[in-house]
């Protein structure tokens, strides 16, 4: 048995086809799947899909970039999120996390200067901005993160761009308190072993089968057993050899595989494995 660890089976992109794509995977041996909420909509959307299929799991949370405008139209996103999460098929909460990769002063050199240009005005407005978004992803992280504290769960954080260092500024008040899983990871083995020094776990996508991505195969060869889990993050990040389509739960399989010979190791020892790990993370047969 595979599990993948974090689908987005509610996006549009399955909404014409989702049966066969949850019987695709059954047949390629990937037999439970979570689906992700990104907001408090998508979240709702990934609890009815778990009701509707028996091997669905959900986990809802909102994500970064949702952050900014959650805070904004809906004050009462985290009492929703409250509401669902208590759903006897939710196994977590996320994602949730801090995302700068996108921030509209991402890559701008700002300077020290006394009179500025309509395009200098245009970068301190960016910087202005980049500010708001960051302390509204910081505001709703430490919401879930409380959130996943009080009722027991565990968190699936989604860390992108220039923001490891702020990530664990943030997380490390609750050690001991929940464990997290960085989903979609992409650092370094020791960055990894700083995450499994804290309790925490990683999760590996399709990147892993990636040419050019040979940080992710270092670490996935490296890390120890029981330390991570597998996911697609679907619709997104398809494994060779299906780069450039619509990625799905059933390859899941073609990751497992790829991981398995840079870990020289059975496929059957990494399904067993990861779904070991999967179990005991989200507990999701409690």
């Amino acid at each position: 048995m595979i599990i993948d660890t974090h689908a987005h089976l509610d996006f549009p992109e399955f909404a014409g086809d989702l049966d066969a794509v949850v019987a695709h995977a059954t047949e390629m041996g990937v037999t439970r799947i979570f689906t992700v909420g990104t907001s408090v909509e998508s979240s709702r959307r990934a609890v009815a899909l778990a009701e509707r299929y028996p091997n669905l799991r959900a986990i809802v949370g909102i994500h970064p970039n949702a952050a900014a405008e959650t805070l904004e139209t809906e004050p009462d996103a985290i009492e929703t999120l409250r509401e669902l999460a208590r759903h006897p098929r939710v196994v977590a909460i996320g994602e949730t996390g801090l995302d700068y990769f996108r921030l509209p002063g991402a890559n701008i050199v700002r300077q020290g200067i006394e009179a500025f240009s309509s395009e200098e005005m245009a970068d301190v407005e960016a910087a202005v901005k980049d500010g708001a978004i960051k302390s509204a992803q910081s505001i709703l992280f430490q919401q879930q993160l409380d959130l996943a504290v009080e009722l027991g769960l565990n968190v699936v954080i989604h860390q992108r761009g220039d923001c490891w260092a702020d990530t664990l500024s943030l997380l490390r008040p609750y050690e001991g308190k929940l464990r997290a899983v960085f989903h979609c990871f992409t650092g370094t083995l020791e960055q990894a072993r700083e995450l499994f020094a804290l309790g925490h776990l990683v999760s590996f996508t399709g990147i892993v089968t990636f040419k050019n991505a040979p940080t992710v195969q270092e670490t996935a060869a490296g890390v120890p057993d029981g330390s991570f889990m597998l996911e697609t993050d679907c619709p997104y990040l398809s494994p060779t050899p299906f780069r450039g389509k619509r990625c799905e739960p059933a390859f899941t399989r073609f990751t497992a595989e790829k991981i398995a010979a840079l870990r020289d190791q059975p496929l059957e020892t990494i399904a067993q494995n990861t779904t070991a790990t999967a179990a005991e993370f989200f507990r999701f047969d409690r």
